[in-house]
């Protein structure tokens, strides 16, 4: 199987040179890396010194004579041709002059033409002084790039090169790598899967203005759903409130409280084959709602609180061929609490986190994860994206269904 091919365009910035590391890195993890460089980045960085590390003839020419046999000459229109042949076309570092030629459709090099000429996926790690990133023109250029489906690297905070330390400094190479191995191309091997997945939080209203919840986002059961899709399943989502926007092609049903997440649930799940409980659902409710706000000078001196309905293990009862997926986000006897969960409710696997952990608990971009699968095994993941352990999960899920 030929490796996959990264398109690596690289722009007049003093970023450049960590250019040569970042194919050190992409061919590491399997890719073959194609160097397009601008006029400008030349005085940066020598294409002698990326056509050795790449194995291929650095481009910078819009177009190419190359003599096809001999004694005749052919023209290859490379642009064309190029990304035809590539998984993805990645622009680091990208100058606000590039951002500009992207946003706007402006070709008059070679990098921005292959762009136009492109179907594959872009990744764009911009690079600039602090003021400039800032700049009202080049964040509205970002937007018009995100809004193209483009994805952005945003720079980080750091020492740049005037002397001073702000934002424009390019993302960490390994984060850039990351990106576009995530964006790498997927196998549909939950084609035929019809996936329903929870995610969110549930609001258990007081009163009109009042409520109980939880500090979950929703990110995690939004990951799965699109990591879900993503591999070929038809996918439904039934969430609590979030500030979400719902994944591509997911089936998208809005819920608030605990019972009528119930209701949906138990209304998709004789016709799915799979189900993902990523919500967190409350576990408890007003026994009583209040139709009207209540007043600092009324307020009850106690609200009483009654158990909402356990979801998973009411699907548990009606279970016929389906797999379940519970998840358990715990403060304490982290593993034991989630063994017995497993057991307790006939799951057949339990993803379990410690939501006390940084980088693990509600509201971040990562998680860290056990996930303990029916027969006693144990999958232990370290911090890394919500979507990588979607896709992991899914992996095991996959394991289960052969």
């Amino acid at each position: 199987m030929n490796s996959p091919l990264i398109i690596l365009g690289i722009t007049g910035c003093i970023a450049a040179y960590k250019s040569a590391e970042l194919l050190r890195l992409l061919q590491k993890q399997g890719f073959e890396v194609q160097v397009v460089l601008t006029e400008n980045a030349q005085k940066f960085v020598t294409p002698l010194t990326l056509a050795t590390l790449s194995r291929r003839p650095v481009i910078s020419e819009m177009y190419k004579l190359e003599e096809q046999d001999r004694g005749s000459h052919s023209v290859e229109i490379q642009h064309v041709q190029l990304p035809q042949s590539a998984a993805g076309l990645l622009v680091a570092p990208a100058t606000a002059n590039c951002l500009a030629k992207f946003a706007h459709g402006v070709a008059d090099d070679f990098l921005s033409t292959l762009y136009l000429a492109s179907s594959s996926r872009v990744v764009i790690a911009p690079a600039m002084n602090v003021q400039m990133w800032k700049h009202p023109v080049v964040q509205e250029n970002v937007c018009k790039l995100r809004s193209l489906g483009v994805t952005l690297v945003e720079p980080e905070e750091g020492y740049l090169a005037e002397g001073i330390t702000g934002y424009g400094r390019m993302a960490n190479l390994q984060v850039i790598v990351k990106t576009i191995v995530e964006m790498s191309p997927t196998p549909h091997d939950l084609a035929g899967e019809t996936i329903l997945v929870t995610a969110g939080p549930t609001c258990e209203d007081i009163d009109p203005v009042r409520y109980l919840t939880n500090r979950s986002s929703g990110k995690m059961g939004f990951e799965i759903a699109a990591a879900a899709r993503a591999r070929g399943a038809t996918t439904i989502l039934v969430s609590g409130p979030t500030q979400l926007s719902p994944p591509a092609q997911v089936q998208f049903c809005l819920i608030r409280s605990a019972e009528e997440m119930k209701a949906q649930v138990l209304h998709y799940f004789p016709t799915s084959t799979i189900v993902i409980k990523a919500a967190a659902v409350a576990n408890f409710k007003p026994k009583r709602k209040f139709s009207q706000k209540i007043k600092k000078n009324q307020s009850p001196n106690n609200i009483v609180l009654v158990p909402t309905s356990d979801i998973l293990s009411e699907l548990a009862q009606r279970k016929q061929d389906q797999l379940l997926v519970g998840f358990s986000a715990e403060t304490e006897r982290v593993l034991e609490n989630a063994r017995n969960k497993i057991k307790a409710k006939k799951l057949d696997i339990m993803v379990v986190n410690d939501v006390t952990q940084p980088g693990a608990g509600f509201d971040s971009e990562t998680n860290i994860v056990t996930i303990i699968m029916n027969d006693g095994r144990e999958i232990q993941l370290t911090q890394r994206s919500k979507r990588e352990i979607a896709d992991r999960l899914l992996d095991q899920i996959v394991n289960l269904k052969q």
